[in-house]
């Protein structure tokens, strides 16, 4: 089978490429250049988008010599510009919080990247990538479980692709842990074996990409009562709890922005629980639409990547309920819902805490 690689330069997309490949694949590595200098500022921290990416491509090409394999760079600036970036400042200066990892691989990393490459000439059968998820066929439809390794998992992320990306799909370190995957890197004398993971979306101040300047505003309580004073609501986002510059006591927690007043809400711990949601824009992935039919679908549900899907939760329509409570419910991050297998069932965007009035 002829399968394209997303390279990035790093271990996990590395050690895809080299397994795909012991596996007998016709394998050839691309990748996204989402970096135009004089664009952005950027900065020195590692992340996707950033003035480091030239390292980065460099590397990735590097390690495809030392496999062997073709190798190719598409440069994505103006994809990312649009479908990412622009979204992201849209959607801080909305009131609400961007998940650009979640928007930039169903449209970019799985679209536009794979699409250019076959405009370009490149045949290939599958795209993979070193994303630490597994897929699964249940029935006519496909299933995105959690990786095995759950300090890893990135399923979360994958939330948007559709049936058709994930039907030709290949996720080659679903099965591994990060242990695992560096010590087949260094067996393998991998370039990448020993490269640090990239933690951030982009390497400088977010308030560039934002391109706002300041805005004083107040920070209030849930009763209107002014308790500080900030630069622009965007600053900050729901969950938060350091850098609100509010001393002594106990402390408080961003629970809303509103963007018309350019205020900044707080409330204490209990305040930022939220027994119910709803959602916009849902993507049903081993869930099939006709199956949310209003009738309660029991499920774990992930607010934010990190930590593992809680529950028990219940999803009606486009509604969700937890009744033991999440915090840190923020509209515009993505609302994943899990079966009891670690399956993504559906995910789309929170538009709302649904108990705000209780």
């Amino acid at each position: 089978m002829k399968v394209a690689v997303g390279l990035s330069g790093g271990v996990d997309s590395s050690v895809a490429a080299l397994l795909l490949k012991e596996q007998g694949h016709e394998v050839v590595g691309i990748t996204m250049k989402l970096w135009r200098e004089g664009v952005y500022k950027g900065g020195d921290r590692d992340a996707c988008f950033g003035a480091h990416e030239l390292e980065d491509i460099e590397t990735a090409r590097r390690m495809a010599e030392g496999l062997g394999i073709d190798y190719r760079v598409f440069d994505c600036f103006d994809g990312y510009n649009r479908n990412v970036i622009a979204y992201f400042r849209e959607t801080y200066l909305s009131g609400k919080t961007p998940n650009p990892c979640v928007r930039c691989n169903a449209t970019l990393k799985f679209g536009l990247l794979p699409r250019l490459a076959r405009a370009s000439g490149l045949d290939f059968d599958c795209f993979a990538t070193g994303h630490y998820a597994r897929i699964e066929k249940r029935g006519k439809r496909y299933a995105i479980l959690r990786g095995a390794d759950a300090s890893k998992d990135q399923s979360y992320f994958l939330c948007r692709l559709s049936q058709e990306q994930l039907a030709h799909t290949l996720f080659p370190l679903g099965g591994l842990t990060k242990k695992e995957i560096r010590e087949i890197a260094r067996t393998h004398g991998l370039v990448t074996a020993d490269r640090p993971d990239s933690q951030d979306f982009y390497s400088g101040d977010k308030n560039e990409l934002i391109g706002e300047p300041d805005r004083p505003g107040d920070i209030v309580d849930l009763h209107g009562r002014k308790l500080g004073t900030h630069n622009g609501f965007w600053h900050y986002t729901v969950g938060q709890r350091k850098g609100l510059g509010i001393g002594g006591g106990t402390p408080y927690y961003v629970v809303d922005l509103n963007a018309c007043r350019n205020q900044v809400v707080v409330g204490f711990a209990e305040d930022a629980v939220k027994t119910a949601l709803s959602v916009l824009d849902m993507n049903y992935v081993a869930l099939d639409p006709s199956e949310n039919d209003g009738t309660p679908i029991p499920c774990f549900v992930k607010v934010r990547s990190a930590g593992a899907p809680k529950g028990p939760a219940f999803l009606q329509g486009d509604c969700a309920t937890f009744p033991e409570g999440i915090a840190g419910v923020a509209p515009g991050q993505s609302a994943v819902f899990y079966d009891a297998d670690g399956a993504i069932l559906c995910g789309g965007t929170i538009a709302g805490r649904a108990d705000d009035d209780d």
